[in-house]
């Protein structure tokens, strides 16, 4: 499988394709970037670790040649959030980059069945304008969504119960941003009930949350950006594509009545393979966990409007 990372040379990019050169299951990686040294460099660094990860190829390129033949493209381009702004206040800024990098891809030349996976902030913004451009069908248009968020969350909760990360099940869904909703009502550790489980109380978890969706301003606020946890979050996104397995991820996608829910992308539990959103579940949840969806999902498609 190839993937391109347009935004390679940067933070999020380059953290992403390392971290799917250690997954060893990607064969190729094309890094894009306007700063084509930057982009070089990092295939460079990826290329001298090769005799010790996985027999794969490397290339980069500023210009989008290097694209064709992807199976699957990510898209990381994108200007920084500043410590005190959200993400969907990013819209205006990034919205007309992001344009001109479909209007780039509508000319190279995907290979049958490819996903464009899309990680840039505001991201369930952008992923609806992918899913609109036509440059591939909309089911096979991605968003980084609340991958990063749930990941964020369970391994806050394990900090906080101090058990494994990996024993931790607990979703948030909804926007990739403020309205961004915890499903708790379902949470688990180790399959047991999260309200069970001793040092659980209403007040802990919430504030758990509250850290939680305030994380990414604090890594921002405190090293200048994020970039492992997104990371690894894309490798687990683009090796399930690679993989076909059908596993449920919460990612962004453009809905169809899923809990009342239509004409937005947005992050619900979703199986994922290789030709991007397989199917979208329904959760279950509380009452108040799904007007909270709901009002997540008209933040959104207001802010979309917008646009338009």
């Amino acid at each position: 499988m190839k993937v391109s990372i347009i935004g390679g040379g940067g933070r999020v990019g380059s953290d992403a394709a390392y971290a799917l050169q250690l997954g060893g299951i990607v064969r190729e990686i094309a890094l894009v970037d306007m700063n084509k040294d930057l982009a070089d460099g990092e295939a460079l660094d990826l290329r001298h670790g090769a005799a010790l990860c996985g027999n794969q190829v490397f290339t980069s390129n500023s210009e989008y040649d290097v694209v064709d033949g992807s199976d699957c493209v990510v898209i990381t381009a994108g200007l920084r959030r500043k410590p005190d702004e959200s993400r969907l206040e990013l819209v205006n800024r990034n919205v007309s980059l992001f344009k001109g990098i479909l209007d780039s891809l509508k000319g190279c030349k995907l290979n049958a069945g490819a996903t464009i996976l899309v990680v840039s902030n505001p991201v369930d913004i952008l992923t609806m304008l992918a899913a609109q451009s036509g440059i591939v069908p909309e089911s096979q248009v991605l968003g980084l969504g609340t991958v990063l968020d749930t990941c964020r969350f369970r391994s806050l909760l394990a900090d906080h119960f101090k058990v494994g990360a990996r024993d931790v099940s607990a979703l948030i869904l909804g926007e990739h941003g403020d309205s961004m909703v915890p499903i708790l009502s379902s949470a688990t550790i180790g399959g047991v009930s999260l309200a069970s489980i001793n040092g659980y109380s209403d007040e802990a978890v919430t504030g758990v949350f509250d850290f939680t969706r305030k994380s990414g301003a604090e890594v921002i606020r405190l090293k200048g950006g994020a970039g492992r946890a997104v990371g690894v979050s894309i490798k687990e996104v683009v090796e399930n594509i690679a993989l076909n397995t059908e596993a449920v991820l919460p990612v962004s996608s453009v809905q169809h009545g899923t809990l009342g829910i239509s004409n937005i992308a947005l992050s619900l539990p979703t199986k994922v393979g290789r030709r991007g959103a397989h199917e979208v579940l329904t959760p279950a949840v509380s009452e108040a966990e799904r007007e909270g969806l709901l009002k997540s999902a008209k933040s959104l498609s207001d802010v979309f409007s917008s646009l338009t």
